[in-house]
């Protein structure tokens, strides 16, 4: 029997919409209107994340953020979970304003359950993505985490369906759980024609930064402690003379920006590494046509980097940490290349290794690109979901 063509979905998300976290729900929302289906997607006030790509500069921080900044962990957390109210009456008019949906497809939140128990009181079927937990170290430690941890068992197991990142993670979340709706696995992906440049855009891009015919690394992404491209440059500035070819080319900001910018100042090394700064997501595929290959310093160790799949899409190698979510996704030799998790000193050696073997940037690049062209797209993340659905419907 063929199942029936899914028509409308409601996408409901309470995150900031940048970043990273823009990029998928871009990502996903443009695969299903790809499709012909029809996608209505419901943010919070100045989190839509079609307004950073539209944006030269950041955009405004959402009222949410901005109220939640500075408060004790406490009050925070209890009013992420007063927001129950506002999300289960903008749901509700929503599908009011618009009609009935074939699914709702939110991305979950912590405390977040309200839109679950009005989807299931609905009868419309919901799935969830879910990229965080309380299953998971945090940043910011939780301070109800009993509560956290009731909340989201019962949104795991009530929901339709159920979407992690990586395996990793999905097991994390059983562990502390137990069984939740039906899941799957889907990670990451990049769309390939996005992530496309021809020669002369590559010679144009080189010269305009200051690259020249050197071997490139790129670095792309948020300057935070956890990704440790601060402690990768002060490690590699004291080996570079081992390569007197290599440029780094660093793309984005962050809390470590500064310091690192400083340091490279303060060795003159300028000319050796070279820093852009923060750049609109738009103008990122053409800026990773600069690069010979890339360098993850460090990422979580259930998480489906998103900078990992735009550099295969732009047949840019990576060198990156040796977690198991990157390893179900990257092959040592194949399409990228993996160092000892947490052992930042290895990964400079294996940059400097591969500075010098041109050919091998440029097969395994090749590789990786394929790769994602025959898997990895965000087409196929919507194949996954529209199967998910099928089967719980």
């Amino acid at each position: 029997m063929v199942p029936e063509p899914v028509r409308s979905v409601l996408y409901h998300h309470r995150t900031q919409g940048r970043g990273v976290e823009a990029v998928h729900i871009r990502g996903v929302v443009d695969a299903l209107r790809a499709r012909g289906i029809h996608v209505e997607l419901l943010s919070l006030p100045n989190a839509d994340p079609y307004q950073e790509r539209q944006a030269d500069v950041a955009p405004a921080k959402s009222p949410w953020k901005r109220l939640g900044r500075g408060l004790p962990e406490p009050l925070f957390e209890l009013l992420e979970l007063a927001f129950n109210v506002v999300s289960l009456w903008r749901v509700a008019r929503c599908l009011k304003r618009h009609g009935d949906v074939d699914f709702i497809y939110e991305r979950y939140s912590l405390f977040l359950f309200s839109t679950v128990w009005y989807a299931r009181r609905r009868k419309i079927p919901i799935i969830m993505e879910i990229n965080d937990s309380a299953a998971v170290p945090r940043v910011r430690p939780l301070f109800f985490r009993r509560l956290s941890k009731a909340i989201e068992a019962w949104t795991f197991r009530r929901a339709n369906g159920v979407i992690f990142v990586s395996d990793e993670f999905r097991e994390q979340c059983t562990r502390f759980h137990g069984a939740t709706a039906p899941a799957i696995v889907s990670h990451n992906a990049a769309n390939i024609d996005a992530f496309s440049s021809s020669p002369a855009q590559r010679a144009l891009l080189r010269a305009k930064f200051g690259l020249g015919d050197s071997p490139v690394c790129g670095y792309l992404g948020a300057f935070v402690v956890w990704h440790k491209i601060d402690e990768f440059v002060r490690l590699l500035a004291d080996r570079l003379e081992r390569a007197p070819g290599l440029k780094l080319f660093l793309i984005g900001d962050g809390v470590t920006y500064q310091k690192v910018r400083e340091f490279v100042a303060e060795r003159a090394l300028q000319s050796r590494i070279v820093m852009t700064g923060r750049v609109p997501h738009h103008e990122v595929a053409g800026l990773l046509g600069a690069m010979d290959f890339a360098v993850l310093p460090d990422a979580g160790d259930y998480t489906s980097p998103v900078k990992l799949f735009e550099f295969m899409a732009a047949a840019v190698p990576a060198v990156a940490p040796d977690y198991r979510p990157i390893r179900e996704v990257l092959t040592d030799g194949l399409t990228g290349w993996l160092f000892p998790a947490r052992d930042i000193s290895a990964a400079v050696e294996r940059v400097l290794t591969l500075s010098g073997d041109v050919a091998a940037l440029r097969r395994v690049g090749a590789q990786a690109r394929d790769y994602i062209a025959r898997e990895r797209q965000w087409s196929n993340n919507i194949a996954q979901l529209l199967d998910l659905y099928h089967r719980v419907r």
